[in-house]
């Protein structure tokens, strides 16, 4: 049986496997990967950095790469000429991160499937491949529902006096007072994103405050209008979700499917363990987890 090296990339972490026949899999996590955000070299080097691969020690035959802002063609060619330098793995898959939730979530049945990580993103899966995508304006216009559109929410909240005394004294303790410093950094990191994303942790803390409650509805309802119920099957079929602000917020997601009378159901953190499943079959794996 064939050896295989799976990667599910969101734009804050990517986890990696290696499946081969009779050996445990090995598991091991990098920093994420958008092709829209990040140049080759910055790619490249944090591969080099957090990822050096020996192929003698962890070969493998097949790598099925699976990530944020893959689903375009042009960035499948980019992502794909980087990862086969880097592996020497002649045979690479490059697909968009919908499809990992699909196989992952959906296996062979039909849902509908969402990701709501540092993004968002959700599509009609047919048993065997997306055949209905909703646009996605990334972070900047969309991601409606994602952890930095969240994050936005937040710091506005936050810069604009919004937030009472207690969620004021909260948000400065983990992430100060400074705005002009808040607003420098927002704005000169590589990766807006992951840093607008990083402000969630603090309803994580906060649940139960009316105007955290408050934020996280109205936020993941925003995607209920502008993605889920854009797709014609949502009252047809079950809603599937995958992603840390799904798997976070999964109590505020049951309860706005059933407002809408919609069927929910897996919510995941990661497509990971769905996908390990799906090519064990291929492989011939053995259970249990080996982390480099």
């Amino acid at each position: 049986m064939a050896s295989y090296l799976v990667a599910d990339s969101g734009s804050t972490k990517t986890d990696w496997c290696l499946l081969r026949k009779g050996k445990k899999p090995v598991r091991f996590s990098t920093q994420g990967i958008n092709p829209y955000l990040q140049s080759k070299d910055t790619i490249v080097g944090m591969l080099k950095n957090e990822l050096p691969w020996d192929n003698s020690k962890y070969k493998a035959d097949n790598l099925h790469y699976f990530g944020a802002g893959a689903a375009n063609p042009e960035k499948q060619a980019f992502l794909k000429e980087i990862l086969k330098a880097h592996f020497a793995i002649k045979k690479t898959e490059v697909q968009g991160d919908m499809v990992a939730a699909a196989r992952a979530l959906c296996g062979d049945k039909k849902g509908i499937v969402c990701i709501l990580g540092t993004g968002s993103a959700s599509c009609y899966y047919n048993g065997k491949k997306i055949a209905e995508q909703r646009p996605s304006l990334g972070y900047i216009a969309g991601d409606e529902g994602g952890g930095n559109y969240i994050g936005k929410r937040i710091l506005q909240y936050y810069a604009y006096g919004t937030f009472d005394n207690e969620l004021k004294i909260a948000f400065e303790m983990r992430y100060g007072s400074d705005i002009r410093q808040i607003i420098n950094t927002l704005y000169h990191l590589p990766n807006p994103n992951r840093y607008l994303a990083s402000f969630v942790p603090l309803l994580k803390d906060c649940r139960g405050h009316y105007m955290v409650e408050n934020i996280i509805e109205d936020c993941l309802n925003d995607f209920f209008h502008t993605s889920i119920l854009k797709h014609r099957n949502s009252w047809n079929l079950p809603l599937y979700f995958s992603g840390s602000v799904a798997y976070e917020f999964k109590d505020v997601l049951e309860n706005l499917c059933s407002q809408y009378e919609l069927e929910i159901g897996d919510v995941i953190k990661s497509p990971m363990e769905g996908l390990m499943k799906y090519y064990k079959k291929f492989s011939g794996s053995m259970g249990g987890i080996f982390l480099l």
